[in-house]
């Protein structure tokens, strides 16, 4: 490491990353279902309580020194968890819809990027360096969580994709961003938020897959025997697969 280089408290971008985050997305999914759906504790009550684990995740990671692999996603995935039930909380309960979430969601995603750009010159990952960079880039990691819940039903329910088409659709795009990143010189912190953006809805159509009725084209599997499998998935890909933190340009 250059001396003009330091650890940061999130973690290098991987393969084993992603791999973390779409099991992540899809658990944020099944399980949040589970608590407001099959709990029955409704969208309102879940998004409070999420939203409370979510405030204490972030506030124990921003306090930390260093990058601690089990904190950082245990708060992706309570940011994850919350983005689905206020999602669905503003989709349905408010009344506006998918199309009106996702566009509501999208220009909260955008003006957050933006102000995060004018405030500290920076939106790169590599570039979080400070209690505001970060808070920044865990309040936009909340509204990507939260579009990617909007985007994943506009697109299975509203475009009438179904599960299935959802998840070819989105796994798609995934797959060019990756051609962009391999074959292009586009901005990689552009092609960053992008797919960071893209596994949300794709872990929405997934957990949707799983856990909807066979009558509306999932599986019906068990949201709580999901979830534990997923979890279980989570804890030992982040035992297992390599866990460093980025180097952080300064």
């Amino acid at each position: 490491m250059s001396p003009t280089e330091s650890l940061s408290k999130v973690p290098a971008i991987t393969l084993g990353f992603w791999i973390i985050k779409i099991l992540a997305t899809t658990l944020g999914e099944v399980g949040g279902d589970a608590v407001t759906m099959s709990m029955d504790l409704g969208y309102l009550v879940g998004t409070l309580l999420f939203a409370t684990v979510f405030a204490v995740a972030v506030f124990v990671q921003i306090r930390s020194p260093r990058f601690r692999p089990w904190v950082y996603w245990f708060a992706i995935i309570a940011s994850t968890t919350v983005g689905t039930t206020l999602a669905d909380y503003v989709d349905r309960s408010l009344g506006i819809g998918y199309s009106g979430g996702t566009t509501l969601l999208l220009a909260l995603l955008l003006s957050t990027l933006f102000v995060w750009q004018r405030s500290t010159g920076s939106i790169s990952v590599s570039r979080i360096n400070s209690s505001r960079s970060e808070l920044f880039y865990w309040l936009t990691i909340t509204f990507s969580q939260t579009l990617g819940t909007a985007l994943g039903d506009w697109a299975a329910d509203t475009q009438g994709l179904g599960y299935t088409g959802g998840i070819a659709v989105f796994a798609g795009l995934l797959a060019l961003v990756a051609v962009l990143y391999l074959r292009t010189r586009i901005s990689r912190t552009a092609l960053f938020w992008s797919a960071f953006i893209l596994t949300r809805p794709l872990g929405a159509v997934v957990g949707d897959f799983l856990d909807k009725p066979l009558d509306h084209g999932g599986l019906a599997l068990s949201r709580y025997v999901g979830s534990s499998v997923l979890l279980l998935a989570i804890v030992t890909c982040i035992a297992l697969l390599p866990q460093r933190p980025a180097s952080q340009a300064h």
